[in-house]
């Protein structure tokens, strides 16, 4: 999701969403674990799904 929707989303929904990403990286990394992730290019992409995600977060917080 591109920074642009993320700005148009609530401090809540942002901290829904993060809890989200967070979830899929963990089964993801189990799916690492286990020799089943076929895609390792995943890890890389929720982290930083994440990252931006309280990136956002922190502004808009700052904002208030």
């Amino acid at each position: 999701m591109p920074a642009g929707e993320l700005n148009s989303l609530s401090v809540d929904e942002l901290q829904t969403k993060s809890t989200e990403l967070r979830s899929e990286l963990f089964n993801v990394r189990v799916k690492q674990a286990t020799g089943q992730l076929e895609d390792t290019s995943q890890l890389g992409s929720l982290r930083r799904q994440i990252a931006r995600v309280l990136t956002v977060i922190r502004e808009k917080r700052g904002a208030e």
